[in-house]
């Protein structure tokens, strides 16, 4: 039995009998009704031998009493979700688009010939219908996936994740380290902290720790009182003052000295400071949170970093993901950045081509979101109509060279040997993810969603990937 219940509105009997039988053969439930208001009546009170409600409404235009049209606009006020589509007499097809756009799905031509057409039309309706449920379940997908959170951009699983650690963390005092890659965004991580937590109207203070002067960094940390040094004509506020009942970011935490590292620690430990040249403490509140790009665990075994310290900021820890790892967010980080370039340099660039836009979705990014922004302005700027195309990338990015690798004998070195004493650590790490996304698809005879399991990446970046390393025969 088919899902769709249809009823027939006719004046004349022999069409609500044929088209009766025809759609009955097909598996639909049908009703029947000679005038609009019956019609209306069926639509409002359905009778107790039907099995479902009505879903379309096939009607005549031309009917003794209220026609065709009236009865399309009482669906469409009352009954939205019913499909109307209309029956029209020969010469009258005008009308009937007329009908169409106020709403009705179609018209069938009258008299009807091929009451298999009426059957086609059915199907057609069914399948808008369906693509229509799809769609609606898709936006309330995405509408559950924050695409934008404090200057973050993404919707693949990592960053997902991370959106809810960060609304998980940031109402608490807790000390969080943040780790990653150049240019992930480990500022926008701090500064997600603050924005989200009750902290958010105080002051956010971020400071390098490896931009500053180490003679001039204890001072900005923790200010110094007038005649404390040679040119301190007067008392200095530090930075943790300054963010008293806020947050302060130390980025680069890793190249701070040890013996400020002793200073911070203390000011941790005991929420307070001492500015340089004084001798009483001052007691604060102040949310820190530390980035760096180094392994810290490894400077506490060579010395270069106090444990006391480390195990003092890693009370909590964020790792932010390279882009090469969540190269679904890609799309969304070009249409990003592209709003904020037009804006900027009042260019109205309107997309981007799916050949330039494969290059960025394959490229390895060892800059990260930092370097895909800078891309895409200097693509902006050579961009000379409203379409970015390859042309316009990098040429790191828009040339970057093809390696085929072997799909046979010896698998030792195929992927890390250097090429003709080629050294390239990008060109390198292509071989290598070529080689792993090679051997994922022997290893799974060619299933794609089993092979993108074991490589940890999305189906969409393994589909990209394959086409740019040529592997879609495997």
């Amino acid at each position: 039995m088919n899902e769709q219940h249809v009823l027939v509105v006719d004046d004349e009997p022999g069409v609500r009998e044929t088209l009766g039988i025809t759609l009955r053969r097909n598996g639909y439930e049908v009703s029947t009704a000679a005038t609009a208001e019956e019609a209306l009546e069926a639509l409002q009170t359905p009778g107790p031998d039907r099995r479902r409600p009505v879903g379309v409404v096939i009607s005549d235009v031309r009917m003794p009493g209220m026609g065709g049209e009236a009865l399309l606009d009482r669906i469409i006020l009352s009954h939205p979700e019913v499909t109307v589509i209309i029956m029209s007499a020969f010469g009258s097809e005008d009308e009937a688009i007329e009908l169409i756009k106020k709403g009705a799905y179609d018209y069938i031509s009258k008299p009807i010939l091929r009451p298999g057409e009426v059957v086609f039309t059915l199907r057609k309706a069914e399948e808008r219908e369906r693509l229509k449920l799809e769609n609606q379940q898709l936006r309330r997908e995405l509408g559950q996936v924050k695409v934008g959170f404090s200057g973050f951009i993404g919707r693949s699983a990592p960053m997902q994740q991370l959106f809810d650690t960060i609304r998980k963390i940031a109402e608490y005092k807790t000390t969080v380290l943040v780790t990653g890659e150049s240019g992930t965004g480990k500022e926008l991580v701090a500064r997600a902290l603050h924005s989200e937590s009750p902290r958010s109207l105080a002051p956010f203070m971020p400071v390098n720790c490896g931009a500053i002067p180490a003679n001039l960094l204890e001072s900005e940390l923790f200010g110094h009182k007038r005649g404390a040094f040679t040119d301190a004509s007067r008392d200095k506020r530090g930075l943790f003052e300054e963010a008293d009942k806020g947050t302060l970011f130390l980025d680069e935490i890793g190249e701070l000295r040890l013996d400020l590292q002793v200073k911070l620690l203390r000011a941790l430990q005991e929420e307070t400071i001492r500015r340089v040249g004084e001798n009483r403490d001052r007691k604060l509140d102040v949310r820190v949170v530390a980035a760096t790009v180094r392994d810290l665990a490894v400077d506490v075994e060579t010395g270069a970093f106090r444990q006391d310290l480390y195990y003092r900021l890693n009370v909590f820890n964020i790792h932010l993901p390279p882009l090469r790892e969540r190269l679904d967010d890609v799309p969304d980080l070009v249409n990003h950045f592209l709003g904020r370039i037009n804006r900027r340099m009042g260019r109205s660039i309107k997309r981007i081509h799916p050949d330039a836009l494969k290059r960025l979705m394959t490229s390895s990014w060892p800059g990260n979101v930092r370097e895909l922004e800078n891309s895409m302005e200097h693509a902006a700027v050579l961009c000379e109509g409203d379409e970015i195309t390859l042309a316009d990338l990098p040429e790191t990015i828009s040339n970057e060279t093809k390696k085929q690798i072997s799909g046979s004998g010896s698998e030792s070195a195929s992927a890390l040997a250097p090429e003709n004493g080629d050294l390239s650590i990008k060109r390198g790490s292509r071989r290598l993810e070529r080689d792993l996304i090679r051997k994922a698809l022997i290893q799974t005879g060619g299933n794609r969603t089993r092979s993108a399991k074991l490589l940890e990446i999305s189906h969409r970046a393994l589909l990209y990937k394959m086409k740019d390393y040529e592997l879609t025969d495997l």
